[in-house]
């Protein structure tokens, strides 16, 4: 009886071991998928977050899709409705290329937050073309170029490029690279005098009627329209497109050039020529089918394009923006496109929060 009794209790004992063991064993697998259910979260939260950031790079190189020039951001925005995810994007604009993007995804369940990623990250638009020319440039006064340059003929400039340089042939002082013309993907603008003329309400002027005016804000948004060779003195001011059906001389002091949304600043089908002592300040799209000459002073936020030679001794500075120089177009005059000096955008860092 006294060995049946110690039988006994060795079963019972690994039983009991067996039993502890056993127990251990499906702890330890509750905590592995518990884990793996908490990865699972996490790593679709990361995605949704990245998601975000990308929404954020498409609306930024296409600002014509959004309702103002800058974009601050959205909150709860969902990728598939119903599933309770949700992402806030915050946007930065810390130069006219350059944009920070806080995103932070989410997942809500009877109203609380139950998982959550953050994500920060630097845009830099690249490249971004401040100066296009089809021909020569030869620029001797004093030049300073944010942002990329495009040229197809000579580029000469005693001054200094902020970016980098797609040319033919480079004498100028670049802190970026010289790339070969054939490195980048961007078309010119597609610009027909009467597309924006019979889209947009039409105001006609002529040398007398816009000496010392100011044109705009105006709604709706309009364009201004010379037919012929145009001067301008001093004090011109135009809030909206001014298209001069021939060349353009600007004379005077204090000329300035403001874009309306989604269309260019200014249009000229001849030349444009600053005479020494002129100045013209454009924010937008400047878009010139002749030639460029600069011995005054010529100011460009956004982007200056030139289907001629660009030449000249005066003073020409170019910041390149992409959300002030992008337009809408007709390039085959029904079709809209979106047209942007932005032809693509690099995230420089992407960091956790």
């Amino acid at each position: 009886m006294r060995r049946k009794g110690t039988v006994l209790l060795v079963v019972l004992f690994i039983v009991m071991v067996s039993t502890i063991i056993s127990l251990s064993f499906l702890s330890r697998c509750d905590i592995e998928l518990a884990c793996g259910q908490n990865m699972l979260i996490r790593t679709q939260m990361d995605y949704l977050a990245e998601s975000g950031l990308e929404h954020a790079r498409g609306l930024i190189l296409n600002p014509q899709d959004i309702p103002s020039e800058y974009w601050s951001g959205i909150e709860h925005q969902q990728l598939v409705s119903g599933l309770g995810d949700y992402y806030d994007i915050d946007i930065l604009k810390l130069q006219e290329r350059n944009y920070q993007i806080d995103c932070t995804a989410f997942r809500l369940r009877n109203e609380q937050i139950t998982a959550r990623s953050s994500l920060e990250a630097q845009l830099w638009l690249y490249p971004c073309i401040g100066l296009w020319t089809s021909s020569n440039t030869s620029l001797l006064g004093d030049v300073l170029i944010n942002g990329d340059i495009y040229c197809e003929g000579n580029f000469f400039s005693s001054g200094l490029v902020n970016g980098d340089a797609f040319v033919a042939v480079l004498n100028a002082s670049i802190t970026g690279k010289r790339r070969a013309i054939s490195d980048i993907s961007l078309n010119w603008p597609s610009i027909e005098i009467n597309d924006y003329v019979a889209r947009y309400p039409l105001v006609m002027i002529d040398a007398n009627s816009v000496a010392d005016t100011w044109f705009g804000p105006y709604e709706p948004v309009r364009v201004c329209y010379h037919e012929g060779d145009l001067s301008l003195d001093d004090s011109v001011v135009v809030n909206g497109l001014l298209v001069v059906n021939g060349s353009l001389t600007i004379n005077g002091i204090d000329n300035a050039l403001v874009f309306e949304k989604n269309l260019p600043a200014l249009f000229v089908a001849g030349n444009v020529t600053i005479q020494a002592g002129g100045e013209l300040d454009v924010t937008g799209l400047m878009v010139v089918q002749g030639s460029i000459q600069v011995d005054g002073q010529l100011n460009v936020i956004g982007s200056l394009f030139s289907q001629a030679d660009i030449v000249g001794t005066g003073s020409l500075n170019i910041s390149a923006s992409g959300s002030k120089a992008s337009i809408i177009t007709w390039p085959g005059g029904i079709e809209i496109e979106n047209w942007s000096p932005a032809a693509g955008a690099v995230f420089r860092n992407i960091v956790r929060k």
